[in-house]
């Protein structure tokens, strides 16, 4: 897998007053196409993808708030409808009346509620890895909830950053969570998802308060409400080796009233960076008819 070094355009957008940033590979006359990271990336991981799809679509990546180079929410638990209405924001702000979505792990999951609250919107969606709320887990109880949710702030603000010498040894962190990776995409990933501090040191960009789990999420009905409003043909990706259940066995599929899944082995939950080339042609073949 290379990644071509033609840079895309680094733009902003504005929602609920911050400062949002996203990444344009161009082709606006395009129909558009959304490429939503999970949590704790960026939406330069989606490099080697956006590069392929861009000679078809208006390819525009989103850095989620508190992600890569958009402004962190103070006082936020960066909530799923928050990230929602960022979706929202965006489309408004570029002029997209309906787009079809590529969404990953916690972006699956974010692109997903997109789709079932404003199924008008959408043409087509993918989900890699992303379902992440099955019918058989039962959520831990409010008072539970919001007390682990208080304990978790409280040790953020407690935990000082992680500086790294070299952006190579924040590569060598990454290959530790998927040692799939190749060093070249390691550091491609380190490259964009890493900042300089004043010292010379690198850190991490995204907000370190992500880890606290906001205690007002969407319920199990919720989402399977929202999953049976979805009405554009919907792909479910599942990685053979990831922590994630299968989506089938989980009982997922019923919910959807236009959904197939596909299933890629010997890829664990990082499938686009596992077996891009196998992940980009599911894409391609399954959005090939997008207006």
């Amino acid at each position: 897998m290379d990644i071509a070094s033609d840079a895309p355009q680094s733009r902003y957008f504005q929602s609920q007053g911050l400062k949002l940033h996203f990444t344009d590979w161009g082709n606006a006359s395009a129909p558009p196409l959304l490429l939503v990271h999970g949590g704790l990336d960026h939406s330069r991981s989606w490099d080697y993808l956006a590069q392929a799809l861009a000679a078809d679509f208006h390819v525009v990546a989103p850095d989620l708030r508190g992600h890569g180079d958009s402004g962190w929410a103070t006082g936020s638990s960066y909530s799923l409808a928050d990230h929602v209405y960022d979706l929202t924001s965006l489309a408004k702000s570029e002029g997209f009346e309906k787009v079809a979505i590529v969404g990953h792990s916690m972006g699956g999951m974010v692109s997903l509620t997109y789709a079932g609250a404003f199924p008008e919107r959408v043409s087509k969606l993918v989900v890699l890895d992303g379902v992440t709320n099955f019918p058989a887990r039962r959520p831990k109880p409010a008072d539970v909830r919001i007390s682990d949710w208080a304990g978790d702030l409280d040790k953020l603000a407690q935990r000082k950053i992680h500086r790294y010498p070299t952006i190579a040894d924040g590569a060598e962190r990454i290959i530790g969570r998927n040692p799939r990776l190749t060093r070249a995409q390691a550091m491609h990933l380190a490259t964009h998802g890493m900042k300089r501090n004043e010292d010379g040191s690198f850190s991490w960009k995204y907000d370190p308060y992500l880890r606290a789990r906001a205690p007002y999420r969407l319920s199990l009905e919720d989402n399977i409400g929202l999953w049976s409003r979805i009405a554009c043909p919907t792909l479910l990706v599942a990685a053979s080796e990831s922590f994630l259940p299968d989506p089938e066995k989980a009982g997922v599929m019923s919910h959807f009233k236009h959904a197939e899944l596909a299933k890629i082995a010997g890829a664990g939950h990082w499938l686009q960076h596992d077996k891009p080339d196998e992940v980009l042609g599911l894409i391609q073949k399954f959005l090939a008819d997008v207006q």
